[in-house]
């Protein structure tokens, strides 16, 4: 008897990429058992399912690794979907397993933004009947969408690295593919699965149908936007191209001096831009936005003698800016509710007056960052908290700055930038006192002990010390 060539496999995908309607065509071949978002953050393999081959959540928090042992040793053949935002960390786990077959779906990942803004506006998730079909425009947001497609990028050629370094391959299949029963039959085959004409599913039906630009409110700007990103090289998996780092759209350029801004998320960004935007002439006044690497290197043709540079902010300074920006001001309902539930978090009420001032959700909030940093939680590091170590890492990829400046010493160093290219020094706007007012008022010793077992590196390789007002 022929040995089955892989003990599980792993659909790789994500949010409206057709992963359901493959996984349901999947769970009518005999032999295969799936097991759905498995590591999801938010719930264990499906909304409202308690536990899983006899794990519960909380079980499977603390130990991921055994759930994937319970996967892996179950009889048949067992698989799971794992999506960007999964738990982190068993993807290592995964991609270095070679009993594992791998699975990559993709799709046009403007038609997965569209499908997702919609489905998010209507709250219909899956179809089963198109007689209740709910419909809805939705606006196409250019940095939205640069977010959605460099976080689908990088996870995608995360997993191809991963591949090619240890010698496998995977299946890969485009959204089109998964109603077509020979792709479907040759899948099993890959899988080690004796299947003759496997059908598609019939219990789902693909869910508003039509030309993209039926369901925006903005067709000529998404048109415009994707037309100067030339993003449409990079909706085929494995072949992403151009290879690029997600800060590029954030890099900020002064349209009237031949400098570069690359900033660093929950730093003086606002900042640093209005001043860039104060340089030259009144009829030069303003910024330039949303490069792409293209754009990028033509203004850096176009400006020979450029500087580039970055912004460091005190760690304690931006954790509690990450703080007040992303988890007090509500923006991330979601991420609210996890750090609420699992780590713990006691958040301030809205109404609160007292929000900014919170001692003991910064501190808690801060005790989360290093458990997150270490990747010992079910949530991704986010970009707003990430350690500027790991940032400047990504910038090398692509660009290295000239200068990286602190934000202490923000106004002498621009001055000698300026003068470098010789561009007159545009002043500093005075420091806003709320945010640092606020961090003042709660500042001690336990936060700065709290703020450098988070970020050991930053302080080491930036040289940081206690912050000061």
């Amino acid at each position: 008897m022929a040995v089955k060539p892989f003990h599980s496999f792993v659909l790789f995908a994500a949010m409206r990429t057709g992963s359901n309607f493959l996984e349901q065509s999947l769970r009518a071949v005999p032999g295969i058992i799936c097991h759905g978002e498995a590591f999801n953050p938010v719930f264990i393999a499906y909304p409202n399912q308690d536990t899983l081959l006899g794990m519960s959540m909380a079980e499977r928090d603390a130990r991921p690794k055994a759930l994937l042992d319970r996967i892996n040793a179950a009889p048949g053949l067992n698989g799971f979907r794992y999506f960007p935002d999964h738990d982190p960390r068993v993807l290592d786990d995964i991609l270095n397993d070679t009993e594992c077959a791998k699975i990559v779906l993709s799709r046009n990942p403007v038609d997965s933004y569209i499908s997702l803004k919609i489905a998010r506006e209507t709250g219909q998730w899956m179809l089963n009947d198109a007689r209740r079909q709910k419909s809805a425009i939705v606006r196409f947001d250019p940095a939205e969408f640069q977010a959605h497609l460099d976080q689908t990028q990088n996870f995608h050629l995360h997993v191809l690295r991963a591949l090619q370094v240890s010698g496998q391959t995977a299946f890969y299949l485009d959204y089109d593919d998964i109603s077509d029963s020979k792709v479907l039959t040759g899948l099993c085959g890959f899988l080690g699965v004796d299947a003759a004409d496997v059908d598609a599913t019939k219990s789902l039906v693909p869910q508003n149908p039509g030309a993209v630009s039926e369901k925006v409110s903005n067709p000529a700007e998404m048109t415009a936007a994707l037309a100067a990103s030339d993003h449409f090289n990079l909706s085929r998996t494995p072949n992403f191209e151009p290879r690029r780092g997600p800060s590029v759209p954030g890099f900020i350029a002064a349209r009237a001096a031949p400098l570069l801004f690359m900033p660093i998320r929950s730093g003086p960004s606002a900042k640093v831009e209005a001043w860039l935007a104060r340089l030259g002439a009144a009829d030069q006044a303003g910024v330039t936005t949303g490069f792409t690497q293209a754009s990028l290197r033509d203004w850096m043709r176009d400006h020979g003698a450029h500087r580039k540079f970055t912004v460091l902010r005190h760690p304690v300074a931006r954790a509690h800016a990450a703080f007040v920006d992303v988890v007090l001001s509500g923006q991330r309902p979601d991420l609210n509710d996890q750090l609420a539930r699992h780590y713990k978090i006691r958040l301030p009420s809205a109404d609160s007056p007292d929000a900014r001032v919170d001692l003991a959700a910064f501190k808690q909030f801060l005790r989360f960052i290093k458990l997150n940093l270490n990747g010992q939680t079910t949530i991704r590091v986010d970009s707003a908290w990430a350690s500027q170590t790991a940032v400047m890492t990504g910038f090398a990829g692509l660009l290295t700055p000239d200068a990286v400046i602190r934000e202490a010493d923000m106004a002498e160093d621009l001055a000698y930038l300026c003068a470098r290219i010789g561009v007159p020094f545009a002043p500093l706007d005075p420091t806003p006192v709320d945010l640092i007012g606020s961090l003042a008022a709660i500042y001690d010793e336990d936060i700065e002990a709290l703020t450098q077992a988070a970020y050991p590196r930053d302080y080491v390789n930036f040289g940081f010390t206690r912050w000061q007002r």
